[in-house]
């Protein structure tokens, strides 16, 4: 388990924000720069290399180069531009421009027609162009582009097309990092989390894909899923760990997007491996009773938010028999089952899921007292 800690790298967004702050300082000074610094949600401070620095008449704009780290992302060493240029009075107008994609199907993070650059780095590029702004007394308006040259032919590499996104790369992230997916890597880095807490003489473990989400989980749970192990995409794998480690009590908690999977029994839900969501969600809406327009409308959605949102529509019409909820009691008791099934009944398991755009989420029966117990629970020597 001595594996080399791998590099992290900085996100598109991270990349389009550092490009935006600097293209607004030097159009409001007149001068190139060389750097830049700002800091990502996460906390991290971003110190970038401004490239490609270029000032006309009324615009500046430069370059950031994406930088991956150790992570195997197709986006890695590609140019991420931002133009800067007066705008309506104290508007930051974000566009997108060569390379990054436009949304062309519902269920996404923005609307359909939208430039595919999503919401946390809208925040970021806002918050850093702002900065700027109020720093130099600037009281006007400003226009910003975001570019990537080349971005069509990359996002061909990409589940964009598949999603809905089309002519380009999206602008994504939510921390700002990019942490490195080297499989063994973060297995390891599962392993040894687990580790930590049985070794404090913990008998119960929650886990959970990651932390999207977790603002939802805390307010509806009083739980910080900082404090459960990210599991990433292995849950398979790492319910093995936790039956190695004589675990005696399990919680899996995460985004529909992600569990909806395991309910299927695929246990690695990376999007390469394996994606029956949609099938999912229509399996067990037959079995509440959807009719064939609302399972047609399921299996052409591109994301379970969708899929949850047209079951929705339903049951507004049909107020006096909603299903949905019914529906998600299938998926997180099909989920549990599937837990229960690998650890061979060594561990006891609980499961939630949830969509916080939605305000949606489904328990299993022993959620709460498993989580009880947990909170507090050390095994007794």
């Amino acid at each position: 388990m001595n594996s080399r800690k791998l590099k992290e790298g900085f996100t598109t967004g991270s990349c389009a924000a550092a490009a935006s702050k600097a293209a607004v300082i030097m159009l409001l000074t007149g001068q190139k720069i060389s750097k830049i610094e700002m800091t990502v949600p996460r906390g991290d401070k971003f110190e970038a290399e401004i490239c490609d620095a270029l000032i006309a008449d009324g615009s500046a704009s430069c370059a950031v180069r994406k930088d991956g780290g150790d992570d195997p992302d197709v986006t890695s060493g590609l140019l991420i531009y931002a133009q800067a240029r007066y705008g309506e009075h104290d508007k930051v107008t974000i566009r997108g421009g060569e390379g990054i994609g436009r949304v062309t199907k519902p269920g996404l993070d923005r609307p359909v027609g939208d430039a595919a650059i999503n919401s946390v780095p809208r925040t970021m590029i806002e918050q850093a162009v702002r900065g700027v702004l109020d720093e130099k007394g600037f009281d006007g308006g400003v226009d910003i582009t975001i570019s990537a040259p080349g971005g069509e032919e990359i996002a061909k590499k990409t589940f964009n097309p598949r999603l809905g996104i089309e002519g380009g790369i999206s602008i994504i992230g939510t921390t700002g990092i990019v942490e490195p997916m080297s499989e063994k890597a973060v297995r390891d880095t599962i392993y040894l989390e687990l580790k930590q807490h049985r070794v404090r003489g913990e008998r119960g473990i929650v886990i959970s894909p990651g932390n999207y989400g977790r603002e939802f989980i805390r307010e509806y749970y009083g739980y910080d899923l900082e404090r459960a192990v990210k599991c990433s995409n292995f849950i398979g794998v790492t319910l093995d760990m936790c039956v190695d480690l004589g675990f005696k009590e399990l919680i899996l908690a995460g985004h529909a997007g992600k569990l909806v999977k395991v309910a299927s029994g695929v246990m690695n839900t990376h999007s390469r491996e394996a994606d029956a969501r949609m099938e999912t969600i229509a399996a067990a809406g037959i079995r509440a009773g959807l009719p064939e327009s609302v399972l047609v409308e399921i299996l052409d959605s591109v994301s379970t938010t969708e899929a949850f949102l047209a079951i929705g529509k339903y049951d507004k019409k049909h107020p006096e028999a909603p299903v949905l909820d019914r529906i998600m009691s299938t998926i997180v008791s099909r989920i549990k089952q599937h837990m229960d099934l690998r650890v061979s009944g060594r561990i006891e398991t609980a499961s939630t899921i949830y969509c916080g755009e939605l305000a949606l989420v489904s328990e299993t029966d022993n959620m709460r007292k498993m989580l009880d117990k947990i909170e507090g629970a050390h095994e007794v020597t």
